[in-house]
């Protein structure tokens, strides 16, 4: 089986050779290596891929004796991760994922989707995905978020993902979930935020249009980045041409930065990411 080792702690020399020594006298082997160093505070960064028997707890156990105080260790073998995805209505985002996970596609459990709206239902169901229809009409903010939760915490997930889920969460909601709560934003961050992004690109004249998958946060799409792309446009697009165009990017957008995630390939660092890949 293949394992994940991320480590992250203040840089000084021979982290690298301590760490692959670890890996070594546990008579592990290497497969991909990457570091970084943030050099604004000298923080080092490591992703590592080994395969070999693996007592994660004695692994860890050795690295911390060798590595500076207060080193943060990730340790994770490959198996998919449980998820569960909340939607509304548009159904691109959403139908990546569930033909990516039926094709064995995604590195990710789909374990249910959630929607205020009962429309995603055929499409769920049909790739044998239990599908919950929570409808938020007559209910406040606070109790409709309440039942998401309850419905969430019965899978137990890893991580929510927000497939063009078009209601803003509470501070406390997203607290549930902080650090694996994954969403992606119709436009090309930070341009654009909040609603209408792409007739706010219409209207400025923007040469390109894109989309962007981070993490949530109580600031309104301003969470630590994971993934963005971008597609060309010009003047002869209209904001709905625009919007056709942007749905693609999205959903290709959203499907690689789960990826990354799922494969712990995202280290977060204050409020940016670093991304081996």
């Amino acid at each position: 089986m293949t394992h994940y080792l991320l480590i992250d702690c203040p840089d000084e020399p021979g982290l690298v050779f301590r760490t692959s020594e670890v890996l070594f006298r546990h008579g592990l082997n290497i497969l991909r290596n990457g570091e970084f160093v943030e050099p604004h505070d000298a923080h080092f960064f490591m992703r590592t891929e080994f395969t070999g028997p693996c007592d994660p707890a004695a692994l860890t156990r050795d690295l911390q004796a060798v590595l500076p105080p207060g080193t943060t260790i990730r340790l994770r073998n490959d198996q998919p991760r449980r998820i569960v995805v909340l939607a509304t209505r548009e159904h691109h985002c959403l139908s990546e994922l569930l033909v990516r996970h039926f094709f064995g596609q995604l590195h990710a459990e789909i374990l249910g989707v959630i929607s205020n709206h009962d429309n995603l239902r055929p499409i769920t169901e049909r790739l044998d995905v239990p599908y919950h229809h929570l409808s938020a009409e007559g209910l406040s903010r606070e109790a409709h978020e309440a039942a998401v939760l309850a419905q969430i915490q019965h899978y137990e997930p890893e991580y929510v993902v927000l497939a063009r889920y078009m209601r803003i969460l509470s501070p406390e909601f997203v607290a549930h979930f902080s650090g694996h709560l994954i969403n992606i934003h119709h436009s090309f961050l930070p341009a654009f935020i909040g609603a209408s992004p792409y007739a706010q690109a219409y209207e400025r004249g923007v040469k390109s249009i894109g989309a962007t998958a981070h993490f949530v946060t109580d600031q309104l799409d301003q969470g630590p980045i994971i993934a963005q792309s971008v597609i060309p446009t010009d003047h002869t697009q209209s904001a709905r041409d625009m919007a056709q165009a942007g749905r693609d990017v999205e959903k290709l957008t959203l499907a690689r930065a789960l990826t990354l995630v799922c494969r712990e390939q995202v280290c977060v660092h204050r409020n940016k990411t670093i991304v081996f890949e």
